[in-house]
């Protein structure tokens, strides 16, 4: 079986100064653009008022990858109005960019109530312009919190969109699991497909799984470094790789590739949660959190 081994790992700053100075940090989705790195970014406010957003998403920019200048204008902000779909926070950025150039941003809008989260797009020029388009899904009745999505094109061109949802039990909702969805352009509506991988009883993902970013190397398959979970929720990383048009499984590792240390702050939670990835120099540069507080950059090198 490959191998993804860990051989360097950093720590990611912000500037201070930035519109999320104070918060806790989390979601750092990072990409390569223009011969420097952009990144979106989740803060939360530390503590979280009852009348705080759950997320505000910021933009920034940084010449070495680890330490970065956040604009000064909020990227995504909740909306205005009590009823919209993202009153209560902005949450789990992914950017893409479509055939013209536009950013095309999926994140999670959560409700006034912080009892429903969807998952929403917005488009435009520049991070700076972004314009909310719709809701691009919606959780169906038992179900609930479509989140943290992951956008990636097939060889044949088409579209896969991996998500977080919670998943249907008996008595309410219960753990997180990963969906797939799947269209024919970009801007297309979604259609969702079967899950594209399980839990595994007894292992250190037996209870929750959540999307983390997917990237190939050459020779290799497309791999996701997802998230995973026990019953009480201590998140760990690690990997699953898929045929080239994400039908099938190709392989799957035994334990994580990132485990966090015991936290800071004991009254933290016990997290490692991926977001992002860029391959560079022939190695993986994985972008995560830990804690829902502080960010990270891991370097990791692929053994076939």
């Amino acid at each position: 079986m490959p191998t993804y081994a860990v051989e360097q790992l950093d720590a990611v700053t912000i500037a201070p100064g930035s519109p999320l100075d104070g918060m806790d940090l989390m979601s750092p989705f990072v990409w390569a653009e223009g011969g420097r790195y952009r990144i979106l970014v989740r803060g939360v406010p530390d503590p979280l008022g009852p009348h705080d957003p759950t997320g505000l998403i910021a933009s920034g920019w940084s010449h070495d990858g680890l330490h970065f200048t956040l604009d000064q204008t909020i990227a995504i902000g909740p909306g205005s109005d009590p009823a919209d779909a993202d009153a209560g926070g902005c949450e789990d950025p992914t950017a893409v960019t479509d055939a013209d150039g536009q950013y095309v941003v999926y994140y999670t809008g959560v409700d006034a109530a912080r009892a429903q989260g969807v998952m929403i797009v917005a488009t435009g020029p520049s991070l700076d312009r972004l314009t909310k388009q719709r809701i691009v899904l919606a959780a169906p009745p038992g179900e609930g919190n479509i989140k943290e999505a992951t956008v990636v094109q097939t060889p044949s061109g088409d579209w896969r969109l991996f998500y977080e949802y919670a998943a249907a039990e008996e008595g309410g909702v219960g753990a997180s699991r990963v969906g797939i969805a799947a269209a024919s352009r970009l801007h297309d509506r979604w259609q969702s497909l079967a899950d594209p991988f399980p839990i595994r009883a007894g292992a250190w993902d037996n209870w929750h799984l959540s999307t983390g970013p997917i990237c190939q190397l050459p020779g290799a398959d497309p791999v996701m470094f997802y998230n995973g979970a026990t019953v009480d929720a201590r998140w760990r990383i690690g990997w699953i790789s898929f045929s080239a048009d994400y039908t099938a499984v190709t392989g799957r590792g035994l334990e994580p590739v990132i485990l966090p240390p015991p936290p800071v702050d004991r009254s933290k939670t016990d997290i490692a949660f991926a977001a992002s990835t860029i391959i560079e120099d022939g190695m993986i540069s994985l972008y995560y959190s830990l804690e829902d507080r502080t960010l990270h950059r891991a370097r990791i090198r692929y053994y076939a």
